[in-house]
C-alpha cells in the first residue's frame, strides 16, 4: 500500500499527538498541581448608589483553583497593609483623591475614599463601611467589598453617592481587611 503525503501528514500527526497526550498523564503525576495566576491590577472601583437611609452591599471574593486547596483570607494578605485612608470629593485617574477634606457641604452629590495599601497579595478584600451618626442614633449609610490583587503599592477608591443632599451631621468610613478593621476616618457634612 502506497502513502499519499498527506495521508502520512495525517498520521505523523495523530501519532505525535498520542505521545504528547501520553508524556502530559505521566507529567500530571508527578507534579503536584499548580494554583490558576491571578491578575496583578487592582479590581475597578464598585459603584455605590445611596441615600443615607439605605444600605447596599457589593461583595466579591477571590476564586480559588480548583486542584489547590482554599487558602485563609488573611494568609493571602499577610504582607498587604492599609497605609492610608484619604476623604474628597472628586479622584483623579490614579485613583487617589484629588483634595483631601474632613468636611463636606450637603450639596456634595459623591464623597471618595481612597485607600492605599502597601505589599502583595493573590487576593484580598478590602470593605468600607460608611455610617451616620446623629446623637446615639448610627446608620449604615453603604458598605462596600472589593476584592484586589496586587504586586505592590496600590490605591482602591470607594464612594457613596446621593442624589439629594446629605443630612447635615458627623458621619464615620471605616475599612477593614479581611474582616478586621485596619483604618478610619471621621468627617462631617455641614450646610453650607
Amino acid at each position: 500500500m502506497k502513502l499519499s503525503f498527506r495521508s502520512s501528514v495525517l498520521v505523523t500527526a495523530t501519532l505525535a499527538g498520542m505521545l504528547v497526550l501520553t508524556a502530559c498523564g505521566k507529567k500530571e503525576e508527578q507534579q503536584p498541581a499548580a494554583p490558576a495566576p491571578s491578575s496583578t491590577a487592582p479590581a475597578a472601583p464598585a459603584p455605590a448608589s445611596t441615600a443615607p437611609a439605605a444600605a447596599s452591599t457589593v461583595a466579591a471574593a477571590p476564586a480559588a483553583a480548583p486542584t489547590a486547596a482554599p487558602a485563609a483570607p488573611v494568609a493571602a494578605s499577610e504582607s498587604l497593609k492599609v497605609a492610608s485612608v484619604t476623604l474628597g470629593n472628586a479622584v483623579g485617574n490614579d485613583k487617589k483623591v484629588a483634595k483631601a477634606k474632613t468636611s463636606f457641604v450637603a450639596s456634595d452629590k459623591i464623597i471618595y475614599a481612597s485607600v492605599a495599601t502597601e505589599g502583595t497579595t493573590a487576593g484580598a478584600t478590602l470593605t468600607a463601611k460608611w455610617i451616620y451618626q446623629d446623637g446615639d442614633t448610627v446608620t449604615t449609610v453603604s458598605d462596600i467589598s472589593q476584592s484586589i490583587s496586587t504586586d505592590g503599592p496600590a490605591v482602591t477608591t470607594f464612594k457613596i453617592q446621593n442624589p439629594n443632599e446629605w443630612p447635615e451631621g458627623k458621619y464615620k468610613v471605616t475599612v477593614s481587611l479581611n474582616g478586621q478593621a485596619v483604618g478610619n476616618e471621621a468627617f462631617e457634612v455641614k450646610k453650607r
